[in-house]
């Protein structure tokens, strides 16, 4: 019978993979994956979360790195495997319609919806801080505070003044050119990426060696502050909240899955791009974090800016700080450039599988694109990114990213039992180890994060329920084939792609 738990065939997934005259374009290779798994990892975390997280773990942040890098390179074990096997766009949600049913893929693809669409949002606030910051203190041009910020928060001004702001007009602009970007096309947004990654990679070198220069170890003492009598302040908690906040700036190696379809070869590039880029971040995040503690007090970190006021404090700031805040500019414009992406090729893979009105997968003509989506999507985060806080978006988008990795954790356990004759190309090693550890780790990280984000997740999901069972459990076409099956007519799930 059809119902909440109708799995799609891997069979049927690769037929759909398929490129065909109006398909997904595949022209990536191993180097623009990878290029486009650091694109999103070395930005939102580096250069906006970190001050943030900061607050709950004092110096002892990078333990916090550490922790939530464990946590990533179990997650993303089960990624590439699923990757390579299933090499199709949607990730996550793609790997659980295969394994656990329509339902629980609808649940995660709603949540990658969460994660991406409101990651954009997040690192688009981060952008506008060091933008007004570059404008201010480096071409000391003024910025109108008014415009600056959400209107749920004030901004200080140098006199020691507040002024309220009404709109964060620097981050829906970024959204606004990003969005442009991504409907001409995948390629020109590939290679656009590859060139800010290497030129942000460069910057975030020098911030590593020329910092290193200014540490002061007193700043690293007490290295891991005692608990201060409540969860996530501080100690051992704080440790487990910072990761929990910090966990953000990884999503980016996931995001590559969703350029599956896109990948010339996917059954070798797929697990290099995912597992490169998530190797390389991590060692570059712990660098950054132990030198970033060690340039000021940690607890005037906290803001949407943290390594330029870091170098700000130092003698290089006269020639280092306009190199950081560009690198920062071109880097979180990289990782919002990588969200949009992972977020318009998940509405895309719903809507074939008729979960959502296809015009979500409508693909341009000209420029083979999800344009309407792309359009949708990026008018949607422009409005967040101009009207809500960071520290709300930020810690919502862990929480989604971290559910996320449960459930593809668990997928891949799944499908070894249900399916072990599957031709595999990338296996994750260990796997009764490593997917149960992925589970416990990001579990953990879950739990360590604020009792108003849980209830924004259980809004956010209930809104979802709402939309499967008044919409998309009518309109899904493997439930509709299944049925038609039943009533002895044709037994092919048919979703054509309008251009």
């Amino acid at each position: 019978m059809p119902g909440l738990w109708t799995k799609k065939s891997l069979e049927l997934l690769r037929e759909e993979a398929a490129e065909s005259e109006h398909g997904l374009r595949r022209t990536l290779g191993p180097l623009a994956l990878a290029s486009l798994g650091i694109g999103a990892i070395v930005g939102a975390g580096i250069f906006v979360l970190s001050g943030m997280a900061a607050q709950h773990t004092g110096p002892a942040l990078v333990l916090s790195v550490i922790l939530s890098g464990v946590g990533c390179a179990f997650a993303g074990l089960c990624y590439a495997e699923f990757a390579s096997m299933i090499p199709v766009a949607g990730s996550a949600y793609t790997y659980s319609y295969a394994t656990i049913g329509e339902f629980l893929a609808w649940i995660i693809g709603w949540d990658l919806i969460l994660e991406y669409a409101v990651g954009a949002t997040t690192v688009s606030i981060g952008w506008s801080g060091y933008l007004v910051s570059f404008l201010q203190k480096t071409l000391h041009i003024p910025f109108p505070a008014e415009l600056s910020k959400s209107p749920w928060e004030t901004v200080r001004l140098a006199d020691g003044t507040s002024v309220h702001s009404y709109f964060n007009l620097p981050a829906a602009f970024i959204i606004a050119l990003i969005t442009m970007l991504l409907i001409i096309g995948i390629r020109e947004s590939a290679n656009f990426n590859s060139f800010i990654v290497v030129v942000k990679l460069g910057v975030v070198v020098m911030f590593i060696v020329v910092g290193a220069l200014y540490v002061n170890r007193a700043y690293w003492h007490p290295f891991l502050p005692a608990n201060q009598g409540t969860f996530g302040e501080f100690g051992f908690t704080g440790v487990l909240r910072g990761a929990g906040v910090i966990f953000f700036a990884y999503i980016g190696f996931d995001a590559v899955s969703t350029a599956a379809q896109e990948a010339r070869n996917p059954e070798r590039d797929m697990p290099i791009g995912i597992l490169g880029s998530l190797g390389i971040c991590t060692l570059l995040y712990i660098a950054v974090v132990l030198v970033l503690t060690g340039l000021m007090p940690f607890r005037q970190l906290n803001v949407p800016d943290p390594l330029a006021l870091a170098i700000d404090s130092t003698p290089a700031s006269w020639w280092l700080s306009p190199i950081v805040k560009m690198g920062a500019l071109l880097g979180t414009t990289a990782v919002i450039l990588v969200m949009m992406l992972g977020q318009t090729r998940v509405f895309y893979s719903m809507a074939h599988d008729g979960l959502l009105p296809k015009a979500f997968g409508h693909i341009h003509a000209r420029f083979r694109t999800p344009y309407k989506s792309t359009a949708l999507t990026g008018v949607c985060v422009a409005l967040a990114g101009g009207l809500l806080p960071l520290r709300i978006v930020g810690e919502l988008v862990s929480i989604g990213t971290l559910l996320a990795f449960v459930i593809v954790s668990a997928s891949v356990m799944v499908m070894r039992k249900a399916h072990p004759e599957i031709r595999r190309p990338f296996r994750t090693p260990l796997v009764w180890v490593v997917g149960p550890l992925a589970m416990i780790v990001c579990s953990g990280q879950m739990l360590g994060l604020p009792a108003d984000t849980w209830i924004r997740l259980f809004v956010w999901m209930a809104i979802g329920l709402v939309i499967y069972f008044s919409y998309s459990r009518r309109h899904s076409v493997l439930q509709n084939a299944e049925k038609m099956e039943q009533a002895g007519g044709p037994t092919t799930p048919v979703a054509p792609v309008k251009t």
